[in-house]
């Protein structure tokens, strides 16, 4: 019996998680991808990630969770009324603290998402397809990167090895079936400009990305995630596509 790879992409349709998403299809994982509205300020994001999913031919759902705006209020991406947005920083001052941008723990949030979505799949390949759990992988991508970030926590390697270790000793999956409950970060140790080249390598549709905290018609240019992506897109050598 051949092997069946289960791959889950946590698109929000910037630079990185469409790089993300182009890797795992590189990587022969079947791919399906999910986007989360949790009633961010820079709404255009969930535009682009549809954008993304179509260019990409990935089956995706955008999942209507609103409600965590009220809930992870301290953060310029869900109460910018109230907290400030970063801007004109320079990019050696992103990591020096946790900026405004952070929204708690909205990673462990979309992960907890992504996962059940996830052993929901792989729970029916086994108990209704009557796939063998041997030949069963199940996987989270997400574009998390240690190397040129803006100092959120929950970009670190450490935090994905932990957690990927709590969803499979919470999950059906990992404790009956003994399948390992994955979390790829395929761009954890890269440089901005690394992470262009890959892109560029896999033909990831990047003209219709949008990294932006701010949902102008165009990037503001002045915002910290603005900032990171005109780095390295400099430092590689190559012409942001959505600028031309």
């Amino acid at each position: 019996m051949t092997q069946k790879r289960i791959g889950l992409v946590l698109l929000s349709g910037g630079l990185d998680s469409t790089t993300a998403a182009a890797w795992a299809i590189a990587d022969g994982m079947t791919v399906r991808a999910i986007s989360f509205d949790y009633g961010q300020t820079h709404r255009r994001e969930l535009a682009a990630a549809t954008a993304v999913a179509k260019r990409l031919r990935l089956a995706h759902n955008t999942v209507d969770v609103s409600f965590y705006r009220d809930l992870a209020a301290h953060s310029a991406l869900t109460n910018p009324n109230r907290i400030p947005m970063p801007t004109e920083r320079d990019i050696s001052e992103m990591a020096d603290d946790i900026p405004s941008t952070y929204v708690p723990l909205r990673n462990t949030f979309f992960l907890t998402m992504g996962a059940a979505w996830l052993e929901s799949a792989a729970l029916r390949a086994i108990e209704e397809d009557r796939i063998d759990p041997g030949k069963l992988e199940a996987t989270l991508v997400i574009a998390a990167n240690a190397i040129d970030y803006s100092g959120y926590p929950d970009c670190r390697p450490e935090y994905y090895e932990t957690i990927a270790e709590g969803l499979r000793l919470g999950s059906k999956i990992g404790t009956q079936y003994n399948i390992p409950f994955s979390i790829a970060t395929p761009l954890i140790a890269l440089t901005k400009a690394d992470i262009v080249r890959l892109a560029f390598d896999l033909n990831a549709p990047l003209d219709v990305t949008w990294s932006c905290y701010d949902s102008g018609d165009k990037p503001c240019g002045r915002c910290d995630s603005c900032g990171l992506r005109a780095k390295g897109f400099a430092d590689a050598g190559i012409a942001d596509p959505t600028l031309s």
